[in-house]
C-alpha cells in the first residue's frame, strides 16, 4: 500500500510580503503612475492594516528604486527612463552567464524545468498577455539560476528585483508585443546539446532584453 499523500503546505507571506506585492501590482498594472504619490495611510486603510508594514513594505520599494521619498513631497513612483530600466541588466547577464555554466551538465540531463514555462509562454506570445509573458520568463530564467546549485547566486539575483524589472520593461518600454518563447526555445535546445557557449549564449540573450534607449 503506499503511503497516503502529503497534503501540500500553503506558502505564508508576511504582512510586509503580501503589502509590498499589493503595491508592487498597482505600480506594474499602472494605478499608480510615475511621478503619482503614494499615500501610505490610503494603503493602510485599504488593507485594514497599521502604517507600520505599509512603511517597511515602502522602504523595501526605494530600495529597489521604484519609489522615492523627499520631505515635503512625500513618496511616489519614481519617473523612470529606458536608461533606469537598464541598469540592471549587465549585472544581471553576468550573473545568469555564471548560472549557465554551473547549471550546464545538470539542465542537458534534464530541462524538463525549463519546458514547463516553454508551453505557457508560447501562449502568452499568442494572446499577446505581456504580464504572463513577464511571469513566464522570469520563471524560466530563475530555474536556470536553482538549477546552478548556488544559493549566493540566487539570492543576489532575486535581489536585483528582476520579476519588477521585466514587467516593467515589457509594459511601459515595449509599444508593439513581441514573441518571447521562440529565444528560450534555442536556449533549452543550447542546453540540450551542451553548447559550450552556454553561458555567453545567456549572457547575450539577457542582454538583448535590455530596454532601448
Amino acid at each position: 500500500m503506499s503511503p497516503p499523500a502529503v497534503p501540500a503546505v500553503p506558502v505564508v507571506h508576511s504582512l510586509r510580503e503580501q503589502i509590498r506585492e499589493h503595491i508592487l501590482e498597482g505600480i506594474v498594472s499602472g494605478r499608480w503612475q510615475p511621478g503619482e504619490r503614494i499615500v501610505e495611510r490610503r494603503i493602510a486603510s485599504e488593507l485594514l492594516v497599521s502604517q507600520t508594514p505599509v512603511r517597511e513594505a515602502l522602504r523595501e520599494l526605494e530600495s529597489l528604486r521604484l519609489i522615492e521619498s523627499s520631505p515635503n513631497k512625500g513618496v511616489r513612483v519614481r519617473e523612470l527612463t529606458a536608461a533606469d530600466l537598464r541598469e540592471s541588466y549587465p549585472v544581471r547577464a553576468g550573473l545568469e552567464q555564471v548560472a549557465a555554466e554551473l547549471a550546464a551538465d545538470a539542465l542537458a540531463e534534464d530541462a524538463s524545468a525549463l519546458d514547463r514555462e516553454l508551453a505557457p509562454l508560447y501562449e502568452a506570445d499568442r494572446r499577446g498577455d505581456r504580464e504572463a509573458q513577464a511571469r513566464h520568463t522570469v520563471a524560466f530564467h530563475r530555474e536556470i539560476v536553482l538549477a546552478s546549485g548556488n544559493s549566493v547566486l540566487l539570492h543576489t539575483w532575486e535581489s536585483l528585483g528582476i520579476e519588477v524589472w521585466t514587467a516593467l520593461s515589457i509594459r511601459w518600454l515595449s509599444p508593439q508585443p513581441r514573441a518571447h518563447a521562440e529565444d528560450h526555445a534555442e536556449l533549452v535546445t543550447a542546453f540540450r546539446r551542451r553548447d559550450p557557449r552556454i553561458g555567453e549564449l545567456l549572457r547575450t540573450h539577457v542582454l538583448g532584453c535590455a530596454p532601448q534607449i
